[in-house]
């Protein structure tokens, strides 16, 4: 902690942002991703620690012509008690971590850590969400999107820049035939950093699958979209033989590597298992 020369604590959105814009501050929210960090000696304060549980509009989920919006500083806690958010957005807050690190850990801490892993982005990639990025330029703050899908570029890397806030997520709310499931594996139930994760998202009505999405955590440099999975799925009636076929399909999606969790044998594997499971629940809804 000895690198901290100032600590601010904001209760505006704009105090927080411009706040930024001078350089030199750390955000802390939950702080469960950046303590252990720092402890670790993986990542250093920068001379300004940020604070920014204050600002209540940076929390909750809201819905509103068709679009549900969840700030930044909502708790994983929060995410799962919500009948506002997706049912495959509560599945992986429920398997987040435990109890204690959920009430604390925020989705946009989640997000910004940039994990290739991170369980709350794999269902934000499967509900198409964008990101809110705020930054103050001459005298006034400007809000910008973009896609999840092209917010990460690497372990721990993002397009976010060092002077925008990342404020909300947003998503079109899922319709009545919406059908969502996410499956991770680690070494234990609980506290544990996923060795895969699996979501699949879309409209199933009449026996067919449509507006697909598919994402993979933990096997590759960044979570990522299946669109070679995707395709396959796309516009299909889910039969035993498609199904297959999009497991085979999943597995070409994926680029895991052998680290200390697993082999990439057997990433491989459990990325064809565990589409094959979700594509049968989907079924089975």
């Amino acid at each position: 902690m000895s690198e901290i020369e100032k600590y601010i604590a904001p209760d505006t959105v704009s105090d927080a942002v411009k706040a930024l814009s001078s350089g030199g501050v750390t955000i802390l929210a939950g702080g469960t991703d950046l303590t252990p960090q720092v402890d670790a000696g993986r990542r250093s304060h920068a001379p300004t620690l940020m604070n920014i549980r204050r600002v209540d509009d940076l929390s909750g989920i809201t819905q509103n012509k068709g679009e549900t919006r969840i700030g930044c500083l909502t708790t994983v806690s929060e995410i799962k008690q919500s009948d506002l958010a997706p049912a495959i957005l509560r599945q992986a807050a429920d398997h987040f971590a435990s109890e204690q690190i959920r009430n604390a850990a925020t989705l946009g801490g989640n997000i910004c850590n940039a994990s290739p892993a991170g369980d709350m982005i794999n269902p934000l990639l499967v509900l198409d969400a964008s990101v809110e990025l705020a930054s103050w330029k001459e005298g006034a703050m400007e809000v910008r999107r973009e896609p999840i899908s092209r917010f990460f570029t690497g372990p721990g890397k993002t397009i976010k820049h060092d002077n925008e806030l990342l404020i909300a997520v947003v998503f079109d709310t899922p319709g009545p035939d919406f059908v969502g499931y996410f499956r991770k594996s680690g070494p234990r139930p609980a506290l544990e950093i996923s060795t895969v994760s699996v979501g699949i998202g879309g409209d199933y009505k009449d026996g067919a699958f449509h507006n697909v999405r598919v994402a993979f955590g933990a096997v590759g440099p960044t979570p990522l979209r299946g669109k070679a999975t995707e395709a396959m799925l796309e516009g299909q009636a889910l039969t035993a033989e498609v199904i297959d076929k999009a497991a085979r399909a999943a597995q070409d999606d994926a680029t895991p590597i052998d680290d200390i969790r697993a082999t990439s044998w057997y990433r491989t594997h459990l990325i064809a298992v565990f589409t094959e499971e979700l594509l049968n629940n989907v079924c089975q809804n």
